[in-house]
């Protein structure tokens, strides 16, 4: 006897039907169809990720993930076994390590660390030195110039934004009772009426 579509059938017990709810009373599913009475769990769906109200998690995680420390220094760091490499006969400056691109730029301070192996005597000038640099660098016979650093993290930013002339103001006590009164100036300083 030939196979047709309308023979195909599933195993027994690998499919189950899904129970039909609210389709009547003569269902026995009627009315509330399982959902009880009223409520916001009777309705027909909370949205997803619907927290009661509080605010979602895909909100709250903008919140969640750090900060950026304005106060670090971005230190652009050049190893040993990258200076060894460089073919040049005069000291090994900053302006060099920008124009073989061994750094970003000007902007950021140099710090030279002892990862690598240098075979000769080299003339190194950089901002900071890993004692293992200095070490190595000092023991084939090289020389060792730290920099002055000039570049915009040498002093934390200010953690206030209160100006100097505030903080002179307050302490000649203006608008304070017995204190200088605020509306006449001169050359950046209250006069006492």
């Amino acid at each position: 006897m030939p196979l047709t579509l309308d023979d195909l059938r599933p195993n027994d017990g690998s499919h189950k039907e899904s129970r039909r709810l609210g389709r009547g009373h003569g269902s026995g599913r009627g009315k509330t169809a399982g959902r009880g009475t009223k409520g916001q769990k009777a309705r027909s769906r909370v949205r997803r990720g619907f927290e009661g109200g509080q605010l979602p998690i895909q909100k709250r995680m903008p919140y969640k993930r750090g900060f950026v420390n304005r106060y670090k220094v971005r230190w652009e760091v050049v190893n040993l076994g990258a200076l060894g490499s460089l073919a040049v006969d005069g000291p090994i400056t900053p302006e060099l390590l920008i124009q073989e691109g061994l750094v970003r730029g000007a902007e950021f301070p140099i710090k030279v660390l002892g990862d690598g192996a240098v075979d000769r005597a080299i003339d190194v000038r950089a901002h900071a030195f890993s004692d293992a640099a200095r070490t190595q660098i000092e023991a084939a016979g090289g020389n060792v110039e730290v920099l002055e650093r000039t570049d915009r993290w040498v002093s934390a930013s200010p953690r206030t934004r209160r100006l100097p002339l505030n903080k002179d103001l307050k302490e000649q006590r203006v608008g304070k009772v017995g204190g200088l009164d605020r509306a006449p100036v001169v050359s950046g300083q209250r006069s006492q009426e």
